[in-house]
């Protein structure tokens, strides 16, 4: 075998055995792979945290910094998960990888992508669609709570999301927390349609701005307490259709008709 066949196979070995390792650490169910998986929940929540944080801290002298070393991990964590995944093309047709592409867009040309960096927070709907996140609900009996939390984490993501638009084409010329905070005040007195009149927007722009934040705000919270006070289903793949919530006493799939054998809670 020749010398540059040696080093390919070699080559060929490492990267075999780097996806290997990944797999086990973003989807495996050993104390190691849950210990990495709490890590990258932290690390994420921390990015989430700075991306909230941005209109505040974007004069800063270290702004760029933190943003440059934020895309690094962000840039990591996505290669990271490409190579632990069994399809790779699949996965990058997913919504949450197309939004991970443009979060690291944003974070890598933060001058002149400036006016979309609000949608950054986008991020956290990214990571509430994360199987290891709901993995771990499942080993602690909450995956009943799934999809509550699903639509509160929606509606956050959408006050945030509603809230940085604000904040970056109406209030931007005053930078600060004051302004931000006045942003987070007319998002959240428009979602609710409480306490207007002290904060609104200028012109047709803003009226436009405030019929959909209150269209689709509204929407939201009734999702909310449709996932909250809904009668229990349990969570069952069905093996012929897939569906997945169904009546605890369900025999049948009321999609497809095939039986069921869902399993007694504690089983």
């Amino acid at each position: 075998m020749k010398a540059a066949d040696k080093r390919a196979l070699r080559d060929r070995s490492a990267i075999t055995k780097l996806r290997d390792t990944l797999r086990r650490l973003y989807h495996g169910r050993t104390p190691a792979a849950f210990r990495f998986q709490v890590a990258a929940i932290v690390i994420d929540l921390a990015i989430i945290g700075f991306f909230i944080a941005t209109p505040v801290i974007q004069q800063s002298a270290s702004f760029l910094w933190l943003d440059y070393a934020v895309a690094a991990l962000v840039g990591a964590d996505l290669i990271a998960r490409l190579l632990a995944s069994n399809d790779m093309l699949r996965l990058m047709k997913q919504p949450t990888s197309w939004v991970d592409v443009f979060i690291l867009l944003t974070l890598l040309m933060p001058t002149a992508l400036a006016n979309l960096g609000f949608l950054r927070i986008l991020r956290l709907w990214s990571l509430s669609r994360s199987g290891s996140i709901w993995r771990h609900f499942e080993m602690r009996g909450l995956r009943p709570w799934r999809e509550a939390s699903h639509a509160v984490i929606n509606l956050l993501t959408f006050l945030f999301v509603i809230t940085g638009f604000v904040y970056t084409f109406f209030f931007r010329n005053g930078a600060g927390l004051e302004n931000y905070i006045d942003a987070l005040y007319f998002t959240v007195a428009t979602v609710t349609t409480t306490g207007f009149g002290d904060i609104v927007l200028p012109g047709m722009a803003g009226k436009l701005t405030a019929i959909v934040t209150m269209i689709i705000g509204i929407s939201l919270f009734v999702r909310l307490a449709q996932a909250i006070f809904r009668p229990a289903k349990v969570f069952f793949p069905c093996p012929q259709c897939g569906l997945q919530r169904h009546e605890p006493d369900a025999v049948h799939c009321k999609a497809c008709g095939h039986v069921l054998n869902i399993p007694n809670e504690g089983d």
